[in-house]
């Protein structure tokens, strides 16, 4: 009996043994209830105890996660970024405001990843994932589609990353600081250069994208400033930030109203495909463009293309993307942003300023 009750706990100690080293212990034979006294059986779990005493520690550190924004060594930290896409402009000049201010600041190449997601939401989550998985204590990302990269945003907060957004955002708690154009500023501007350019009781239209938060956003300054006004409007279209779509948006827009006037356009990449289809069609309507691209300068100086693309909404593309770092940095080194939301005005060009 006595041997029985020896063999019966020492199975029990091997067990807690190899459960405290992380393993998976193997069952310990089961001895019979009537020669196993409660009391003794007890006593493995009384050695199971430091373990779990272990643990302890771990779940107190758990609140470092949310104090780690602020005295952070900048030389310990990594910075990721999600542009739009790097086969617009605008995101190329992005691009390089970010890789210019990170250099500035003495940040290594190890130190910042700059990633494309093609403006696809699926894209952008997989590599708010992938940064997130290299290590990245903070990332900023144009939020192209605000609420298709949401739930992405959240779970990187959620795993310690802190988040910022530019160019376009999403309203997330989780968001630290937004920097871009002040977009609807920016379409009141479009909105006032239809005005300028057409008459009373003209056809205008505007060629929106408004899965694109900041694009919507211009599309309704755009409206604000029309409405009351003596002209018909043509909007509700969408372009997705294709050229070719434009382009295809453009003929449909002059084969049903050959009558249009001016057209307003969200994104140099939109006017880019309405002058290709307003050419083709022999029209003289005339294009406001928004970005300040170089090919929109180009265009409004050019002797052909600029008797149609006469006017441009310019963000600085460089300075959002150089004004995030900044804001990235001040915050992970020292607890604060300069505003939740940071805007930077847009400017009208013309043929009278596009060559400064």
């Amino acid at each position: 009996m006595v041997k029985k009750l020896l063999a019966t706990i020492l199975s029990a100690m091997m067990a807690v043994s190899l459960a405290a080293c992380g393993g998976a212990a193997a069952p310990a034979p089961a001895a019979p209830a009537a020669e196993a006294p409660a009391a003794e059986e007890a006593a493995p779990a009384e050695e199971a105890k430091p373990a779990a005493e272990e643990a302890a520690p771990a779940e107190e550190a758990a609140p470092a996660a949310e104090e780690s924004a602020g005295g952070a060594d900048l030389s310990s930290l990594k910075f990721g970024f999600v542009v739009g896409s790097f086969e617009h402009t605008f995101y190329q000049l992005i691009q390089q405001g970010i890789e210019a201010e990170c250099e500035a600041k003495g940040l290594n190449s190890d130190q910042y990843t700059v990633l494309d997601a093609s403006l696809d939401p699926v894209i952008a989550t997989q590599k708010v994932e992938t940064l997130t998985a290299d290590g990245c204590n903070a990332i900023a990302l144009a939020c192209n589609d605000a609420a298709g990269v949401k739930p992405a945003i959240e779970n990187a907060d959620a795993d310690g990353v802190k988040m910022f957004t530019f160019d376009c955002t999403s309203e997330s708690d989780a968001i630290n600081c937004f920097v871009g154009t002040d977009n609807v500023e920016g379409g009141r501007l479009g909105g006032q250069e239809l005005l300028r350019l057409t008459g009373d009781g003209d056809t205008v239209a505007i060629i929106g994208y408004p899965t694109a938060s900041s694009c919507k956003d211009r599309e309704d300054g755009c409206l604000e400033v029309l409405e009351g006004k003596d002209r018909k409007v043509l909007t509700g279209y969408d372009y997705k930030g294709d050229a070719n779509e434009a382009q295809k948006i453009m003929e449909n827009i002059l084969t049903t109203n050959p009558e249009v006037k001016a057209v307003f356009t969200v994104g140099d990449p939109a006017a880019t495909g309405a002058l290709a289809a307003i050419k083709a069609a022999g029209s003289d309507c005339l294009i406001i463009g928004f970005d300040g691209n170089p090919e929109a300068k180009e265009a409004i100086l050019s002797p052909e293309n600029g008797k149609y693309w006469v006017s441009e909404i310019s963000q600085n593309p460089k300075e959002i993307g150089s004004r995030i770092v900044d804001e990235m940095i001040q915050f992970m080194t020292e607890g604060t942003v300069t505003d939740k939301k940071i805007f930077i005005a847009p400017y009208i060009i013309t043929e009278e300023n596009a060559a400064e």
